[in-house]
């Protein structure tokens, strides 16, 4: 797979080494074009299907972060390189792939592209064929406490969990359960049995599973067309489900 990828950075010298590095040792990128401030960067990302974007974050009129709010929800990866360490934290919180700091270490580009290119191909993967998860069936049992005793569920009949407070609704293939415990606690319960936390407020069968759709985070397509809105921070935990 060949990533389509820009280079956001002000400073020529910059984009050149950037570029010859790329060209050198990354051979799974396709550089499609470069941008020297915000406004070329929109054109680009606005123009071209990107999977990558080699971003700067100090540019003259506005920074990276300034870019991104911009373009809003995104389908492309986004690679921080700044000369400041001082923006891990906003590098994180805006959901970055990677930070590489200047001057640029070769391996650690060469990790960020590997990361980046193991993302896309996870990701296509899930739109382009019958969904697999590794693990194909669930054949375990889960009890959930009721006021005179308890029931017990099948957990291959839960299609999702959703948080409620301190209450977590379940929803089965038919009907729906509310129950005076966590969706952490659900977590920890089903993580090990097929069950991913999507989102602060979702944990998901991944069996049920039945399209994914690409985006900053994403999204799931269950089994009966409720679809779930994937947080970005937790889109690797999701993909890491499917080979």
């Amino acid at each position: 797979m060949k990533l389509k990828a820009i280079i956001v950075e002000d400073e020529a010298t910059s984009r050149e080494i950037l570029k010859s590095y790329l060209a050198k040792y990354c051979p799974s990128v396709n550089l499609i074009g470069e941008a020297e401030n915000i406004e070329e960067a929109l054109v680009l990302i606005r123009n071209n299907d990107l999977d990558l974007v080699f971003l700067d974050v100090e540019m003259p009129y506005g920074n990276a972060f300034d870019l991104l709010d911009k373009v809003g929800d995104r389908q492309f990866e986004t690679v921080f390189v700044t000369a400041y360490n001082h923006y891990a934290i906003d590098a994180l919180n805006a959901h970055a792939s990677y930070y590489l700091l200047k001057p640029i270490s070769i391996d650690k580009l060469i990790d960020a592209v590997d990361y980046v290119l193991s993302i896309k191909e996870k990701e296509n993967a899930l739109q382009n064929s019958i969904l697999k998860p590794l693990q194909t069936h669930i054949n375990g049992k889960i009890t959930i406490p009721l006021q005179n005793g308890f029931e017990v569920l099948q957990m291959d009949d839960i299609l999702y969990c959703k948080a409620d407070d301190n209450y977590t609704q379940i929803f089965l293939h038919k009907g729906k359960r509310l129950v005076s415990k966590t969706l952490k606690y659900f977590e920890d319960s089903l993580s090990k049995n097929g069950f991913v936390r999507v989102h602060k407020s979702y944990l998901v069968n991944v069996n049920e599973i039945t399209e994914y759709k690409k985006g900053k985070g994403g999204s799931v397509v269950l089994s009966n067309g409720k679809e779930i809105m994937v947080s970005p921070s937790r889109k690797k935990d999701l993909l890491a489900y499917f080979g």
